[in-house]
This record gives C-alpha cells, structure tokens and sequence, in this order.
C-alpha cells in the first residue's frame, strides 16, 4: 500500500502553503517569525475571543 502524503495546509498568518509535518515545532505556522508575530498581536489584544454576556436573571446551572 503506498504512503498517504502529508495534508497540505496554509499558514495562520502568512498564508505560505507547508506541508503538516509533526516535526515542524512551529504548527500549525511555517516559521518561528510568523508564530511569534500571531502570538504578538494576542499579547497587543488585537485577537479577541468573543464571550457572550450572561444572562442575569437565569441562574447559572452549574452540576
């Protein structure tokens, strides 16, 4: 049976297409440069998780 090649995927931030390789310590991104830009601009707050206000009037149901 030949080898399934490796999925190839595009870099989070420079969009450069790599293969996924398990080996490469900056995936999911090509480069040491674009993991700590990405990481840059979550330390800046320019990346923001969106969080839902809760409502107050349901109490939380927490088991």
């Amino acid at each position: 049976m030949p080898k399934k090649a490796p999925p190839v995927v595009a870099c989070p931030h420079c969009g450069k297409e790599m293969e996924w390789d398990t080996s490469n310590r900056f995936r999911p991104f090509c480069s040491e440069r674009c993991k700590l830009i990405d990481l840059g601009k979550w330390a800046n707050e320019e990346y923001r998780v969106e969080q839902r206000e809760q409502d107050l009037s349901e109490p939380d149901h927490q088991a």
